[in-house]
Order: C-alpha cells, then structure tokens, then sequence
C-alpha cells in the first residue's frame, strides 16, 4: 500500500530554458498513485499515472515517473525526485517530438490550499493531513459529496492518505488514518471503496464481531493474494491480529483472531 504522510501544497514548477514559458502545479498523490497536473491558466486537471517509484538513501529522497494521460492516451511523461519533503529536480517529456523539458520550483502566491488533492477514477478528492475534518468528493459528472473525517486525540496530529484496492475488485479505493486514541502506536483507518457500477466512493463499514480483538480498522494490511483484509491492535501487553474476508456485498466478515507475541 502506499501512504501520503504530508505535503498539503502541490508541487508549482515552471520552464528553463525556453522562450515561451510556461508554469504548472503537481500534486504527487499517495507516493506517486493519484497524482495529476495541472497548468497555469487552465482549469481542468490531467491525471498521471505511476510508471515508477524509487527510493534513495532510506525514505529521504524519492523519485517518481508518471505518464501523462489524455483521452485514454500518454501523451508525455513527468519525472520530480522529491528530498525531505521538496523537489529537487523535475523534467517534462513531449512523446510528440521526444522533447524533453527542465523543470525548476516556481513560487506561486496565489497558491495558500492546506489541502492535499487526490485524483483518483477522475474524481477529485480534497483533504487535511492535520486537524481539518472535512473530506471532499468531486465527481466527474459536477456532483460532490461532503464527508466528515474523525477527530484527532494525539498533540502532533497527521492524518496519512492511503490508495490502494482494499476490496480486490481491481478498482482503487482511498483511505486515511490517524493514532489510536490511547498511546498512538497504531493507526485507525476510515476507508473509502470506489464503485465502479455509481461511479462513486462509499465509507467501508467498520467490522462488529464480538470475538474480534481489535475494535474497528486498525493497522490495516491486505493479504492480496488471499483476498483478506488484517486488522491489528495492542491490548495490554500484547498485540493481536484479526482476519476478515469480504462478503457479496463488501461487507467484512470475521474470520479469526491470532496473538502476535
């Protein structure tokens, strides 16, 4: 799974080295998935589709490349290597002509979001690493819903963005979390599963089994292969891990529950 911990402002760079300019804004996504551009004067947004992610030097340098997609075609591909939560380098190449174009961080003023933007089944999803609540879903079709994230009990809040296929219908989902209320030593999911027959995202109902160890979706991981979502939790001085598999109708069913130490 891949994980956004921060960075609310998109990436704003702009051209060197030519005659007519021009400025644009990324927003990386969830480590590369989700992302999209958008230029300088131009309203509508062109998804990016991850090619590659290559860390360097542990987690502090990171290199993305994305292929820009138009109408169902790459048209180019962007390359931004972020260090520290910044970008260092950044290109633009034009499959057209092969053209290759340098790229440099550009200051925008005009640019003051606190918010972190997902493009994700063409639908634009808007949020707050830290204590803001409100998750915003605009749809292709003009329509948007408003959905309300939980709260924070922690004294350094960060809320992480996660996009991955949490269901296994083949369809990316989105979901965010935050520290357990009580020592903040694992994280609490609220997760969102695209449908791909409305064309919208809907709230994954937390699990409600009376043997279940941990309350609710906690430390998510999936088992893709199995097709099992694994919750896990510290109660005590133990960790524990549930099962769950997903009926028909994306509802989570308990399988088992397993001590971890």
């Amino acid at each position: 799974m891949l994980f956004s911990f921060a960075g609310a402002q998109p990436v704003v760079l702009r051209s060197t080295g030519i005659h007519k300019a021009f400025q644009l804004s990324i927003y990386p996504g969830a480590d590369g998935k989700g992302a999209f551009v958008q230029y300088l004067g131009q309203h509508g947004f062109i998804p990016l589709k991850l090619k590659s992610r290559v860390a360097k030097g542990g987690v502090s340098k990171v290199v993305y490349v994305w292929d820009e997609v138009i109408d169902g075609k790459a048209t180019g591909s962007y390359g931004l290597s972020m260090e520290a939560g910044s970008s260092s380098t950044a290109w633009y190449k034009r499959n057209k002509d092969n053209k290759i174009f340098k790229l440099e961080t550009a200051t925008n003023r005009n640019i003051t979001t606190t918010l972190d933007k997902y493009l994700l089944h063409g639908t634009l999803i808007s949020f707050s690493h830290s204590t803001n609540k409100p998750l915003l879903f605009s749809y292709p079709d003009g329509s948007s819903k408003l959905k309300q994230l939980p709260d924070f009990d922690q004294p350094d809040p960060l809320r992480m963005g996660t996009i991955a296929d949490y269901n296994f219908d083949g369809y990316d989902d989105v979901a965010f979390s935050i520290p357990d209320a009580g020592m903040g030593v694992y994280r609490i999911f609220s997760i969102y599963l695209y449908h791909p027959s409305s064309k919208r995202f809907e709230a994954l109902n937390d699990p409600d089994h009376p043997k279940a160890s941990c309350a609710g979706l906690c430390d998510v991981t999936l088992n893709q292969k199995n097709k099992l979502l694994y919750t896990s939790c510290r109660g005590g001085a133990n960790w524990w891990k549930d099962v769950y598999r997903y009926s028909d109708h994306n509802t989570l069913i308990w399988l088992k529950s397993e001590k971890l130490n």
